[in-house]
């Protein structure tokens, strides 16, 4: 199996295979891989997990409540301190070198302490998530956690499930997916296992035979071939670059360090020599260049910083959310306001109905009629329009209404949504035997 395989960029180009072409492309067959031919895949590509979080365990906590250039110029302050005014002094002084010291232990304690402690409840909140998946292997159907699935794995689908890695569909029936954490739209869409057309200008979100990593299952069923896994996918690659986003507190805080190393560098040579010359006096000379360079540093910032990072991580867990780093709480405290878009994934999925126009604008109730009608009747999958509609009969006054109209009419047939017609067609007759044909235009779930 071939590097390129691996790369989110390629997979396009398995919606255009034949189920023959992709199964020899994977060393697969409709019966699923082999256990030995798993455990080699795994070897060579590792597990199907996207949150490989390396920053989250004890040793980088430490590493980010310690080491950084401010502890470090406190530290190398601290040490010449104590060899300075303790070590080779006549008359020992030990307060600056307590006071830097305590300074540096403090303001690590105290991010250590948080930090850990959004660690644990983190681990303990991801231990309680488990998700498993049904796939072929060797011609029998076995539930295993979805970061063991591997390349060429063939994954069986169903309604509730949710896409463990990106597929290539070999086989459907009827079956329906919501994308919405990839695209943020709330529609469904309907996923069809044959060779797809090559078209330039749609997006490969769209691509019928392509099933995403993130995506679910809303309703019929389905197989598909995994092309790929983890950080290879397209939800994967997503997360990948945020993972790679710089930390631009950090890096802010870091810039203000390398200025104060460089006054330091610059400063306290030339305080010591031209001190040094005009005293005579060596040693008094490097003490008194050490003062300079401890009062260009201003020893509390770090704990001053750190506390306050604290106590909004402090405030954020009241309110049952998790801080891993530190460090974010900076851009939470910069957000003035805070603009959320994309039903069905940030909000609440929820449409609210307040107008039913005519063709000319004006209200009319026939429209709403004829609407709440075809929402009742149509078989297809709910979407947030039909459940707007829906809602009407809940209208003060109206209640009646609809009522008479759930017993008055009754539905004959009715050709369901289809993403050539992109509409839904309700047959209804009434008690007199008067039939009428309602279609529903637009694009399925919007």
């Amino acid at each position: 199996m071939t590097k390129s395989l691996l790369t989110s960029g390629d997979n396009k180009k398995f919606s255009y295979y034949t189920l023959e072409e992709l199964f020899r492309e994977f060393n697969t067959t409709i019966n699923g891989l082999s256990n030995s031919q798993v455990m080699e895949i795994r070897n060579i590509h590792g597990e199907n997990n996207i949150i490989k979080d390396k920053t989250n365990t004890y040793i980088y906590c430490f590493k980010r409540a310690f080491v950084n250039p401010f502890t470090g110029i406190l530290f190398v302050l601290a040490l010449v301190s104590l060899i300075v005014d303790i070590i080779i002094s006549s008359e020992p002084n030990p307060t600056t070198a307590i006071i830097i010291t305590t300074m540096i232990i403090l303001s690590g304690v105290i991010r250590l302490y948080q930090e850990v402690r959004a660690k644990n409840a983190s681990d303990k909140l991801e231990k309680s998530v488990h998700s498993t998946v049904t796939v072929k292997r060797e011609d029998i159907l076995v539930q295993i956690p979805s970061k063991d699935i591997v390349l060429g794995d063939i994954v069986v689908l169903k309604a509730g499930d949710r896409i463990p890695a990106d597929l290539r569909l070999i086989s459907t029936n009827d079956l329906f997916v919501s994308q919405a954490a990839i695209t943020g739209e709330s529609s469904i869409l309907e996923k069809k296992y044959k060779k797809f057309t090559y078209h330039q200008d749609i997006a490969i979100t769209q691509y019928e035979n392509l099933a995403f990593t993130g995506s679910s299952v809303i309703s019929g069923r389905g197989e598909g071939i995994v092309i790929a896994a983890g950080y290879q996918t397209l939800y994967g690659g997503v997360a990948f670059k945020s993972d790679n986003i710089d930390d631009h507190f950090y890096t802010g805080a870091n810039s203000i360090a390398k200025v104060m190393i460089r006054f330091m560098l610059i400063l306290a040579p030339i305080v010591f020599i031209i001190t040094a010359l005009t005293k005579e006096n060596w040693l008094q000379a490097f003490i008194f260049s050490l003062s300079v360079a401890v009062g260009l540093t201003p020893e509390m910032l770090p704990m001053v910083i750190t506390t306050c990072l604290a106590k909004g991580g402090i405030s954020m867990s009241k309110k049952k959310t998790i801080i891993k780093n530190i460090n974010a709480m900076q851009g939470f405290g910069s957000i003035d306001i805070l603009c959320m878009d994309k039903t069905g994934t940030i909000t609440n999925e929820e449409i609210l109905l307040e107008y039913y126009l005519d063709i000319l604008g004006n209200e009319d109730l026939k429209t709403l009629d004829y609407a709440y009608l075809n929402s009742l009747f149509q078989s297809g999958i709910s979407n947030p329009i039909d459940r707007a509609i829906l809602k009407c009969k809940d209208m003060t006054g109206k209640e009646s209404h609809f009522q008479q109209l759930r017993t008055d009419y009754y539905k004959v047939d009715e050709i369901p949504f289809d993403y050539e017609r992109k509409s839904i067609s309700t047959l209804i007759e009434d008690k007199n035997g008067k039939k009428t044909l309602i279609i529903k235009e637009g694009y399925f779930g919007i």
